[in-house]
């Protein structure tokens, strides 16, 4: 199993009450400790407006930090989970991402994905287009970019983009483009377009969920006519690791008392309880973690990408993983 870690942006209210001149040294520090450390990839979320409510607290751009973080560190995977195909022309972001490739030395992701967040969408202009439309939209896109991190070149003319003879160049540096994370557990549709493009799948972490969404990628395989075992499945975890159970109480304390001013008691109440869910399988001591995890790495999941909601705040739960969780299933 490899392992993935999320920088705090800002999105999940995870930078509050730091100066915003302040937030760049936080972030990079933290994809430093990530360089540094046993993590195979670092992740951002692709999105412009808090969650799960808007606020003008500060969310910084995707892309953006994708340079930045090619630029400042040296092995780690750079991706985002997940671009939405829609708040970006596909061959610009194609354009954009090949870029990152090269400054990085080839160390680009491209998750990949439909988009969900309404508000954000019409705030910035782009409409609500019916789910069908959206993922219309992944569909074209992700030939666009294949075609221009392979031919360097991308003409298509489509229902919802149309290109014509769009220079990508220079080439992504990875062999064969840069990889594709196709995000979404979508039965009919989207888990058909990672069948037929995708060289990596983010959906349901869950394992009962886990499970049923990779049969179904596995049907939708055979029925293209792609290999299941060469997609890389994926899947996100939030973190609330301790020593004891106490400590993991502690933690979600800390979290709570953060939230509160900014979510309110109703939304605050329900973000907790996310984290006590049986399906919060890295929530508790290390010993519990490597348990609930090594079942789902036995049942095929290959890489694990996970958030700190403290980690702009304090390392130790970071560092608590990187001991006790990450040595006991790589």
């Amino acid at each position: 199993m490899r392992f993935g870690l999320f920088i705090p942006q800002g999105w999940r209210f995870d930078l509050v009450g730091i100066d915003p001149a302040q937030h760049w040294d936080v972030m990079n520090g933290l994809a430093q400790h990530a360089d540094r450390g046993p993590w195979d990839s670092l992740w951002v979320y692709d999105h412009f407006h808090t969650v799960p409510v808007p606020s003008e607290e500060a969310t910084h751009e995707a892309w953006t930090l994708m340079a930045a973080f090619a630029a400042s560190t040296s092995r780690v995977k750079l991706g985002q989970m997940c671009t939405c195909m829609a708040y970006r022309n596909p061959v610009y972001l194609a354009k954009v991402a090949a870029t990152v490739d090269v400054i990085s030395g080839g160390r680009a992701q491209m998750g990949i994905g439909g988009g969900w967040y309404e508000h954000e969408w019409r705030a910035y202009g782009y409409g609500f287009p019916r789910a069908g439309e959206r993922l219309a939209m992944l569909d074209e896109g992700v030939q666009i970019m294949r075609q221009a991190w392979t031919e360097g070149v991308a003409t298509l003319d489509g229902k919802h983009y149309q290109v014509d003879g769009a220079i990508v160049r220079p080439l992504p540096l990875q062999e064969g483009g840069i990889p594709l994370w196709i995000a979404g557990g979508g039965e009919k549709v989207t888990l058909r377009i990672a069948a037929r493009y995708a060289t990596h799948t983010n959906f349901d972490g869950s394992p009962e969920g886990f499970a049923h969404k990779s049969e179904v990628l596995a049907e939708h395989c055979a029925a293209e006519g792609t290999s299941f075992e060469a997609i890389t499945r994926s899947a996100n975890y939030n973190v609330a690791i301790g020593a004891t159970e106490a400590e993991v109480d502690e933690r979600l304390r800390v979290l709570e008392e953060r939230a509160l001013p900014h979510l309110g008691a109703e939304r605050t109440a329900d973000l907790i309880a996310g984290y006590r869910t049986g399906d919060a399988l890295a929530v508790g001591t290390p010993e519990q973690v490597v348990e609930r995890l090594r079942a789902m790495k036995n049942a095929g999941l290959a890489h694990a990408i996970f958030y700190f909601p403290e980690a702009a705040y304090d390392r130790s739960g970071i560092e608590l993983f990187e001991r006790e969780v990450i040595p006991a299933l790589q």
